[in-house]
């Protein structure tokens, strides 16, 4: 089953301005999905109309087969959502915190409790559990947005820059944890984020969107094969396109043949980042 589609998703406010432009999304379940572009691209809108806290303009969508815009509820049941600017209450503990949203979510109470034991340590804030919400740094409350969303164990989580504001370990335990819902729970990732390198490396299937417009869709392979079939090879800091690896020998012997020198190698496919520039322009 897809646990999230759009076909013809769109949104034009009430000022004329259109966010998003006849969209069409069809993601399995389990995708690490990267909804990629810069601020203001339309990613914060698809979330919203995908959640059921706008009502669309035109086309369609739905989340495991419930339409957002006429039970958003049966989402929201199905769903977490983290944004970077999550509120949460800050005179209480994070522990209270989750306690709180645990009975918000109708999760019993010694559920909630070894729920969040278990992410809070996960996500390296077990030791910060008694602090009041007000003691902790950006990256802490960061980390325990998640933690809040993943508390009623969603079937697709929705992910604002989820590593922002995070050291390289607090970060890479963020990844660790998204992989691991992915690949072990079988959750979908909805992740939204300007950074494309970050995303390259964490995500198994993308949408390159800007201006409200969707420009591609698909995993790394398939959106390199809309730019290039060659591989970049730069030797000696000049580059070189080739059909396949096969060709590379080749070339590097008529270099050395013609009098130059080959101290280094290194044959590439473009990158992500690449490959959203080449589209966009």
């Amino acid at each position: 089953m897809k646990s999230i589609t759009a076909s013809q998703l769109s949104k034009v406010f009430p000022n004329g301005k259109r966010a998003l432009n006849a969209i069409n999304l069809s993601i399995d379940e389990g995708e690490i999905f990267g909804f990629l572009g810069p601020n203001g691209s339309g990613k914060t809108t698809a979330v919203k109309l995908l959640n059921g806290m706008l009502q669309l303009t035109e086309g369609s969508c739905s989340v495991f087969g419930i339409d957002p815009a006429s039970a958003p509820e049966k989402v929201h049941a199905l769903a977490g959502v983290v944004t970077e600017h999550a509120q949460m209450y800050n005179n209480l503990t994070g522990f209270q915190n989750l306690l709180f949203f645990g009975e918000v979510f109708g999760i019993n109470i010694d559920e909630t409790k070894r729920r969040a034991l278990e992410i809070l340590e996960r996500l390296s804030l077990l030791d910060a559990k008694d602090q009041k919400l007000l003691e902790y740094s950006t990256g802490m409350r960061q980390r325990l947005s998640l933690a809040r969303a993943m508390l009623h164990q969603p079937k697709v989580l929705f992910l604002d820059e989820p590593t922002s504001g995070l050291d390289p370990e607090s970060a890479q335990s963020v990844n660790n944890l998204i992989k691991s819902l992915a690949h072990d729970k079988g959750t979908t990732v909805f992740l939204c984020t300007h950074q494309l390198r970050y995303a390259e490396e964490i995500c198994t299937k993308y949408g390159l969107i800007n201006e409200g417009n969707m420009l591609a869709t698909g995993s790394f392979d398939e959106l390199h094969a809309l730019v290039s079939s060659k591989l970049m090879v730069t030797i000696n800091a000049d580059k070189y396109e080739v059909d396949s690896q096969e060709e590379i020998p080749a070339l590097v012997k008529q270099i050395v043949d013609s009098g130059g020198k080959v101290y280094n190698v290194v044959a590439r496919k473009y990158s992500l980042e690449e490959i959203y520039f080449a589209l966009n322009f």
